[in-house]
Order: structure tokens, then sequence, then C-alpha cells
């Protein structure tokens, strides 16, 4: 070998040599990087975590999977608190930047060089309804309260004689002296601000600041029900889909938990439907509707007055839990709601307003408020994410309900969907609510045992629905008033039902009881939320009234005619159908047929249609036609009121007198 070659060999192993020595040099610093690394901690600390996750779920996997549901939507909600302050500090940043160089240069350089422009100047002015918190710092904030309360204490150590001179302009009076009302207004904005920071409930105000006309009495409202909670409701999609999402796993593990005991002799259930509805899983039910509101709760409410024959009575007592308790928004989402509704300064447009709300339902909670001349009113403010999640939310918990087959075949239970749909987009529209609300006052104005609320119109959106606050109490909490109270609300009721339809062919068909108030003294029912309501088609009513006439002259033949007339019956039914359909309208027909006093409390109407319900879903070829669903929900309801009021009364003179009198063809 030359010698350049054994050279050659042996640089070669020198780089040899050194790139190994290299390597364990990077290798030996590596591991005492990674063993005095925060980040080997933390790895392991999540391994472990993850481990004791896995752990816990084999135990409850239930309750695992709705602390992933929170984790996962609290995830959510602070990523888009980030984004959204972000985007609100740049809109504020470039609106400041454009104001700047709008402004004119100042005379003098010098002086303008001394009063330098701050965030905190600039946000000095600024109303706390529209204060971004996000887009300042603590010290900017600081430097917003300290002036704030220099200019008070300014105003008030200055003479009014030199006010003119020195103070500024928005402190004086009409005659430049200092003007008491801003002291007023700058305590009003810190303790906005304040409350805006720390998510606090304003301060309430004395009863004595609200003032009230001195024949003005004080109006009673009901209390929300004991086991209802502040509660946010989840507005976005993803968050709405997760509730159900954890719902139908929460009702398949428990499922299986039943008929697993069951099996093993536990006490648990030996069929895959007394395991569905077992109480825990009746309590899931409850949770999530009472959690998500919307759409899913009115159908659950809807569904807590239908028959056991359609309805098991595990899920119809679940669902009667939910008719009777919804939960309620915390303050600062009302905040929010209606700021985006009324505009920031929507409190200095009453003198009084009640936090917590004295009701709430499936679509919206009612807060009691004074407007500044001492008018009481309810205001009515939807929950967010409501009105754009109904489709979803009824095909989700429909959806869950027909894979747990819970209803029967004959239900058409797509029809009732497609229905409750269409009835749902009207009611979250409170601007036709406030509508239908001034046209049905005007309808029924010439009958004084009824009355409608004024709608306030200032303070009433798509959102928000602001009305006269009435005297009463819902029917449901007049079952113990004396007999007489009793025989003319049943009758006041039944009559207003004939009346929409018959009269004025305009019903508002929700049936909840509590959208009537009873008022003692004055013997009148206050009628309130309009949200269901809706005209009639007059070839409808007038249809729909012959076969009232059949019923009431029984004349099954002329029942059965008409019926296939208006599509409830299609003429290739069998007999047996036929017959039970003629029996049920027979039977409703009755209170029209006996000529004396009809004791709607010993009555078994019920009982009677009961039986005939499993006949009718079976054999039944086709759905009703869509308008009967509004109107036998409203029917079902009354007469139901009139069993629980247990009262005796002669129904004819009302079918003649406005069924056959006030009909207009």
């Amino acid at each position: 070998m030359s010698r350049s070659a054994q050279e050659m060999v042996a640089l070669l192993r020198g780089l040899r040599i050194v790139v190994e020595a290299c390597g364990r040099e990077h290798l030996a610093h590596g591991r005492h990087l990674w063993s005095n690394s925060s980040i080997r901690e933390l790895i392991a600390e999540n391994a472990e975590h993850t481990a004791q996750l896995v752990k816990n779920s084999g135990k409850n996997p239930t309750e695992e999977l709705k602390r992933l549901q929170l984790a996962l939507q609290e995830t959510g909600e602070r990523g888009y608190v980030v984004a959204k302050g972000l985007c609100t500090l740049l809109e504020t940043k470039i609106q400041m930047s454009r104001e700047e160089a709008s402004t004119p240069a100042e005379p003098s350089p010098a002086t303008a060089a001394k009063k330098p422009t701050s965030t905190a100047q600039n946000l000095a002015n600024w109303d706390a309804a529209n204060l971004d918190i996000s887009s300042i710092t603590l010290k900017e904030f600081e430097e917003i309260l300290s002036r704030r309360n220099k200019d008070r204490s300014v105003s008030l150590r200055i003479p009014a004689t030199k006010s003119s001179q020195t103070m500024p302009q928005d402190a004086k009076g009409k005659h430049g002296q200092s003007d008491p009302g801003i002291i007023t207004q700058d305590t009003e904005y810190v303790n906005n601000v304040l409350r805006f920071v720390a998510g606090a409930k304003p301060q309430e105000e004395p009863d004595t600041q609200v003032k009230k006309g001195e024949n003005q009495q004080a109006i009673d409202v009901p209390e929300l029900s004991k086991v209802a909670k502040q509660r946010k409701v989840p507005s976005s999609r993803i968050g709405r889909m997760a509730s159900f999402g954890g719902l139908f796993a929460g009702l398949g593990i428990g499922t299986l938990n039943e008929l697993t005991k069951g099996a093993l002799g536990l006490g648990g259930s030996t069929t895959m439907r007394e395991a569905l509805l077992s109480p825990a899983n009746a309590e899931r039910i409850v949770d999530t509707l009472c959690k998500v509101r919307g759409a899913a709760l009115k159908i659950g409410q809807i569904l807590s007055i239908q028959d056991s024959s359609v309805v098991s009575p595990q899920l119809a007592k679940a669902f009667e839990r939910v008719r009777q308790a919804a939960d309620y928004m915390p303050d600062w989402q009302v905040e929010r709601v209606m700021n985006t509704q009324l505009g920031a300064d929507w409190r200095q447009r009453l003198s009084k307003f009640e936090e917590k709300p004295f009701a709430a339902a499936s679509i919206g909670q009612v807060h009691r408020a004074t407007l500044s001349d001492g008018m009481d009113v309810a205001i009515k403010i939807q929950y967010p994410g409501v009105a754009q999640s109904i489709g979803s939310d009824i095909d989700n918990l429909v959806g869950m309900l027909k894979v747990w087959d819970v209803f029967p075949q004959g239900f058409f239970i797509d029809n009732v969907v497609r229905v409750a749909k269409r009835e749902l987009q009207w009611e979250v529209d409170y601007d036709r609510e406030a509508e239908y609300t001034e046209k049905f006052r005007q309808m029924i104005s010439p009958y004084p045992e009824y009355y409608v609320p004024r709608v306030v119109r200032d303070l009433t959106t798509s959102s928000v629905l602001t009305t006269e606050l009435v005297p009463g109490v819902p029917l449901d909490k007049c079952f113990d008033l004396s007999y007489e109270h009793r025989a003319h609300i049943a009758a006041s009721v039944l009559k207003l039902c004939l009346r929409e339809l018959f009269e004025i062919e305009c019903m508002q068909t929700d049936p909840n009881w509590s959208n009537f108030l009873y008022d003692a003294p004055s013997r009148r029912l206050m009628l309130i939320d309009f949200g269901s309501t809706r005209f009639y088609r007059h070839e409808f009513i007038r249809n729909y009234r012959q076969v009232i006439m059949s019923a009431a002259e029984d004349n099954r033949q002329g029942v059965l005619e008409m019926s296939r007339q208006m599509g409830f019956l299609t003429g290739y039914e069998t007999k047996q159908m036929e017959q039970a359909h003629v029996d049920a309208v027979m039977i409703l027909g009755e209170i029209f047929r006996y000529d004396g006093e009809f004791d709607f409390g010993r009555q078994n109407t019920t009982e009677r249609l009961a039986a005939l319900v499993p006949t009718m879903v079976a054999h039944r070829l086709c759905p009703p036609p869509e308008e009967i669903y509004s109107i036998h929900r409203k029917l079902s309801g009354i007469f139901l009121l009139c069993a629980r009021l247990n009262v005796r009364m002669n129904c004819v003179p009302f079918y003649k007198d406005i069924v056959l009198g006030k009909f207009k063809d």
C-alpha cells in the first residue's frame, strides 16, 4: 500500500473516532437533559392520569363520559372567548388608529407631546356595557376607575361659580352648575364595570325607588320550581349535540346495567323496554332535557300529556317532571342576550329588573321588571341557540327514541315531528308572537271575562318579548279554590276554546295550563303566551264543525262520511278501524249531547278513549290532517283541566250559542 493510501486510511479512522466521540457526548447530554426536564414529568403524569381514567371508566363510564364532555365543552368555550377577545382587541386598535388619523393636529406640538393619548384615556368615557375587558390591561383598567373617581371628586369640590370655567362640559347643568346626576351616573358606571369583571349580580334597588301610582296594586307572580337551578344553556350546535350524545351513551350503559342485574337476579330488569325506562335512565332524560331546553324539552312536554298506550307510563312520568321544571340561564348569559337584542343601555330604560326569573319554560324564561313610568312588565328572554337548533334538537331526541322503539308504528311520529318543527319555529319568533298577541287582544275585546296584556314594542325583538305584567295564578294552582270559582274557570276556558275555533277561527294551541292565569278578585282569565297561535282555513273549520254537529246529533254515518272527506280515513280501512274512529268521535261529542250537567270529575271518557287507541294505532292507514294535531292537543288539555277542576257543567248552551250561532259561513 502506498504512503498516500495509508494516510487516507488513518484520516478516515480519525474521523470515525471523532464522530463516535461526538455521538457519545450528545447522547450523554440528551440523557442529562431528559432526566432533568419537566417534559418527562409531564408525560409521566399524563400517562398515569390516562391509566387512572381508563380504570375509572371501567367502573363508572357514564360519569367519566360526562366529565370528558364538560372538559371538551369548557375547552371550546375558552377558545371562543380568547378568539373573540383577540377580534375585539384588533377592532378596537383599528378604530382607535382611524380616530387618531382623522383627528386634526394640536396647534402646539409641545403641548400635544405633554398629553399623549393612552388606551385608558380613550376608554375612560366608554359605557360599562360596551367595555371589552379583554382588550385592556389591568393597569389601564385601574387608570380608568381612578380617572372616573377623580373627575367625580373634582365635580364635588369646585364651587358653582367657577364650574363653567374649569369643569368638564358633561358635568354641567343647564345653568352651568354641577349636575348631581353625574355622581349617580359615575357610581352606576363603576358598579356596572365591577359587576362585569366579577360576574356578580347587580345591587338590588330599594323598593322605595320604584314609583307607582297610588291606585296600582302590587302584583304577585309565581315562583320557580324548587328543583330548578341556574345552568348555562349550550348555545353551540356542537355543545348541544354532545349533550344528546352523552344521553344516548348513558341510556345504553344504564340499560345494559339493568339487564345484567336482572340476569343475575339482583333486582334489575329482564326486558329491554323495562331496562331502558329504569329510574336511572329517566333521571338522565330529565337532566339532559332540562339542560339543553329548547325544542327537545318542548317535545318532552308534549309527550308528557300523551296517553299511556302511546307513551309508556315510566317515560310519561319522566316527561311530566320535565314539564314541571326547567333550569334557567345564569346572570352573565342573560346580560349577553339583553345587550345583543336591546343594546347596552337596556337597563336605563327600566327602573327595576329582577335578576332571577319567576318562570322558566322550554323556549325562554320570564323576568319581572318595572318601566321608568312605573308600569310593571314581564320580560321573556329566549335561550340562546334555541331558534337555530330546533331541527337538530328534535331529530336528535326523536332519533334516539326511535332507536329504542318507544313509539308504536301507527303513531306516525315523522308527521308529528314535521308539524312540531313548524310550530316551534313560530314559537321562537317573538316578533310574530307580539303581533298575534295584539291581534288576539283586539279579537277577544268584546268579552270582558278575558284579558290579553299589552305589548311594549320598544322592548320587544325577535328574542325578547316585553308585555304588561298581569295578576293571577296558573290554572293548575286553582284546583283547591271554591266550587264557584272552579266552575267559572271551566266554563270560561271551554267557551274560549269554542270561540277560538268557530267564531274567530284563530287558536292559541299550547295546552300548557300556565298559559292561563286566573284573577279571583276580577273573576277574569288572563291569557298569555301566544307563540303557538295560528289561524285555520275557513273550509277546514266548516268541515270540522260538521263532524262536531254529527256527533252532537248522534249521527254515526255523518261522522264517517265527513271523516273520509277531511282525510282522517282513506276509505280502505277495516270495519274495526272505522268503528273505533267513529266511537272516539262520538265519545268526544257526549258533552254536547247530554242535556244536563255533565260530570267531568267522574267521567270515564279518558278510559274509553284509551281502550280505542291500540286499535286505531294498529289499523290506521294515514296520518290525520295536520291541523288536527294542534286542535286535539288543545282540546285534550281543556278536557283534562275540567276533569281536574272536578266540575259539573251543562255544555249544550255553549254548543248552541257558539258552534251553531256564531259560525259565519
